[in-house]
């Protein structure tokens, strides 16, 4: 079945007079995967190993490969330092962001908007948390 647009869905779920009902119909609609299966996605999109990635995202490997697992749930900012790890771009992060039930980068908030910024212009982690620091906000690691 093709997949809806977010909008008709959402058209369609103000519209639904019986929430079961439209569950049922739409069950094939909604994102099923972990937070685990949508970072492995990303990390195949990527010529990087799991080493350099856990360097790049200030993490141990331990902790890192947990999290490829499943075994463990990575924080906002734990999944922002992988996309940095990643180099992922802002329309990378922003869907995994979404699709782990997490905020999106929101430019108008200042923390959110360095972070954006760092993504845009490809600034490694160690430059970005040192431009947050510098702007007394909280570092992502």
């Amino acid at each position: 079945m093709k997949k809806k647009e977010t909008d008709n869905l959402q058209q369609e779920l103000m519209d639904s007079p019986d929430l079961t009902r439209f569950l049922s119909q739409n069950q094939n609609q909604f994102v099923n995967k972990s937070t685990a299966e949508l970072l492995n996605l990303l990390f195949e999109k990527k010529n990087i190993s799991k080493a350099t990635l856990a360097k790049q995202s200030c993490m141990s490997e331990i902790y890192l490969h947990q999290i490829f697992a499943g075994r463990r749930n990575p924080s906002r900012n734990r999944l922002l330092c992988l996309c940095y790890g990643l180099e992922a771009n802002v329309e990378e992060t922003q869907e995994l962001l979404k699709l782990c039930g997490m905020a999106q980068l929101y430019p108008k908030l200042k923390r959110d908007a360095i972070i954006y910024y760092g993504l845009q212009h490809k600034l490694n982690l160690f430059e970005i948390n040192d431009k947050l620091f510098d702007e007394n906000e909280e570092t992502l690691f």
